[in-house]
């Protein structure tokens, strides 16, 4: 089967995550800018092709304060690693739509291979375009100390700010190009 090229189109789009904060909370927050291509034959997914490119100063927290410092060098340190990529290198079917996309997260000058659990959500036509759209959603969860962001302090009850696990979580709509 062919494979065709099908471009996230961000507005329709988003990439979140959520920590564990102070150890009884979560934080959650997401970027606003990031771009992707998938090649596919969505009927033999496992042969797709994944790339996705993500602003890492976009980051938005609903609170500027923690932004800034997110964008600082105890964390992302976007001055010196201004993007964070994902690459897909395998892909194993699960089950009817479900799928295990295996590939390099490249974060703060880190790569490490994680696997996502996605759901191939269906594709339709949009009624304003006439183009034909698709849609994916998933999530993973890495570890903060895998890619160097190891910031966190220690909490007067004995716990600390910020938990290692991060779920990182996307829905994706992708336009077919013709």
């Amino acid at each position: 089967m062919t494979k065709s090229v099908w471009n996230v189109d961000s507005v329709h789009s988003e990439i979140g995550f959520s920590i564990k904060h102070m150890m009884i909370s979560k934080a959650k927050g997401n970027f606003i800018s990031f771009d992707g291509e998938i090649k596919a034959d969505l009927d033999q997914f496992t042969d797709a092709e994944i790339k996705l490119t993500i602003d890492v100063s976009s980051v938005d927290t609903r609170n500027k304060d923690r932004d800034d410092h997110l964008r600082s060098a105890d964390f992302f340190d976007v001055e010196n690693y201004p993007k964070a990529t994902f690459i897909s290198k395998e892909i194993k079917k699960t089950s009817d739509n479900h799928y295990e996309v295996i590939g390099d997260l490249t974060l703060k000058g880190t790569t490490k291979t994680v696997t996502l659990e996605v759901i191939v959500e269906g594709q339709s036509k949009d009624p304003m375009s006439g183009n034909t759209v698709a849609g994916f959603s998933g999530e993973t969860t890495i570890s903060r100390k895998d890619f160097d962001l190891t910031w966190n302090t220690t909490l007067e009850t004995g716990g600390v700010l910020l938990s290692d696990d991060v779920k990182i979580s996307f829905e994706i709509e992708a336009h077919k190009q013709d």
